[in-house]
């Protein structure tokens, strides 16, 4: 019998669906691996399907049957753009808008930032699938709940809509609540199961990532009783971490800008008691809320990638203590992945290139030593860690997709070929880099 700790992503969401008594109903998203296996299994309770500026790992093969039921909302600049034209290119049915100059990356705001045109556009498109798709009006009560790992939030009447979390938006659906909730039964999905704050849960767990972190703390030198100050938390992976290795003996505050974020890792710190030990605020990373010389410590993880790096360390150095620590990891973007799946050198080459997205001021190389240095920051520990995640783990399996994003149908072929065994993908593994530092703020004169 399987349990819902094991239920893939897809069945939990049909059992909320079930749990509402829903038959069917429009469903908009982001994140398509997570949706990829929802079409593929239960396309005859998706209506409708909304992709808001989908990643590179959009399968055009799944969406298919849903072509005439299809509205997607695509970057006109950034990494994933390209790509993901050309996968809706193949799809000639679908109802899509390129949103010119708007730079698609996984941390954009899109819906504040298009909220109007989006809105327009997807309430149009809605009216004719309920024509086509003729679904009764959902007589639910207005409220919260939580089903088998993930939690919902029910706003309006009429037709059922389900709403996907949109992985790094800081103000997610929010800005459209009214207006979709004026016509539809809106659903609003969330939890540890969902989105981005599965995908950082799913790294958090792996034994690669979490030997990156504990090597990274073990040259903070964390002591007991330290104000330690965590800049972009996300879920929390971190924060958690810390108020476990110090046994919750220091106090840490815990900030990011993304609300969404902020609530799922307050849910995530109270169920693994770390409540007490951890403070989360909502702040820029470019503006932190607090006074000169505020703490000990200040920390950061595979944050720098996505604002202006420049302005974010000399934020975090001014409110860090003289004598205090100061530490960034970010991703090693300057540095290609190894795998060890059996490729042909060509496309083994490809397979390894880095693929990460980055802001346009942001740090995800090996500047960030050379930050630390003319930030005349002391004492620096600058290395970079090599972090293999297996493919049978889950955020193993994300980099994979990307992989098989950035490659032909020939080449794809061949990868999975490769990694075909189950027994195979548990030693199969595909090694990302990160690069860390850690410097002492100078002691005043």
């Amino acid at each position: 019998m399987v349990t819902d700790v094991e239920l893939p992503t897809e069945e939990r969401i049909v059992k909320v669906l079930s749990h509402l008594e829903l038959e069917r109903a429009h469903f908009a998203a982001r994140e398509f691996l997570e949706f990829d296996a929802l079409v593929r299994a239960h396309c005859d309770i998706i209506a409708s399907l909304t992709l808001v500026l989908p990643p590179r790992t959009l399968n055009p093969e799944t969406l298919r049957p849903l072509a005439t039921r299809l509205l997607c909302f695509y970057g006109g600049k950034g990494p994933n753009a390209a790509i993901v034209r050309q996968s809706l290119a193949t799809l000639p049915f679908a109802a899509t808008f390129r949103l010119d100059d708007y730079l698609d990356v996984l941390w954009g705001d899109v819906i504040a930032d298009r909220a109007q045109f989006i809105g327009d556009a997807m309430l149009e498109f809605l009216a004719r699938m309920d024509i086509q798709a003729a679904l009764p009006t959902a007589s639910l009560a207005a409220g919260e709940g939580e089903v088998s790992g993930i939690r919902y939030r029910i706003l309006g009447s009429g037709p059922p809509l389900v709403l996907l979390p949109l992985v790094l938006s800081p103000s997610q659906w929010e800005p459209l609540l009214p207006r979709l909730s004026e016509r539809y039964c809106t659903i609003v999905l969330g939890g540890p199961e969902l989105g981005g704050v599965r995908q950082l849960e799913a790294r958090g767990r792996s034994q690669a990532y979490r030997r990156v972190l504990e090597r990274f703390l073990a040259e903070v030198e964390i002591k007991l009783g330290e104000h330690v100050l965590e800049v972009g938390c996300g879920s929390g992976v971190f924060t958690r971490l810390i108020a476990q290795t110090t046994w919750g003996g220091t106090p840490i505050v815990a900030v990011d800008i993304n609300r969404y974020f902020l609530k799922e890792a307050v849910a995530l710190a109270q169920e693994s008691g770390y409540q007490d030990a951890i403070e989360f605020r909502e702040a820029s990373a470019e503006a932190l809320p607090f006074e000169d010389n505020a703490f000990e410590i200040c920390l950061s993880a595979t944050v720098m990638e996505e604002v202006d790096a420049e302005r974010m360390l000399a934020e975090m150095i001014r409110v860090t203590k003289p004598g205090g620590r100061v530490g960034v990891i970010v991703r090693a973007e300057d540095m290609n992945s190894w795998t060890n799946v059996a490729l042909d050198a060509t496309l083994k080459a490809k397979a390894e290139l880095p693929r990460g997205n980055v802001a346009e001021k942001g740090c995800a190389d090996n500047r960030l030593y050379r930050r630390f240095r003319e930030a005349g920051l002391l004492s620096l520990k600058l290395f970079h860690h090599m972090a293999p995640f297996k493919l049978s783990e889950p955020h193993g399996k994300r980099m994979e997709a990307g992989i098989l994003a950035a490659l032909s149908p020939e080449e794809s072929a061949q990868w999975r070929a490769a990694t075909a065994s189950p027994g195979a993908r548990n030693f199969l593994f595909i090694v990302r880099p990160f690069h860390c530092a850690v410097g002492t703020k100078p002691p005043t004169s």
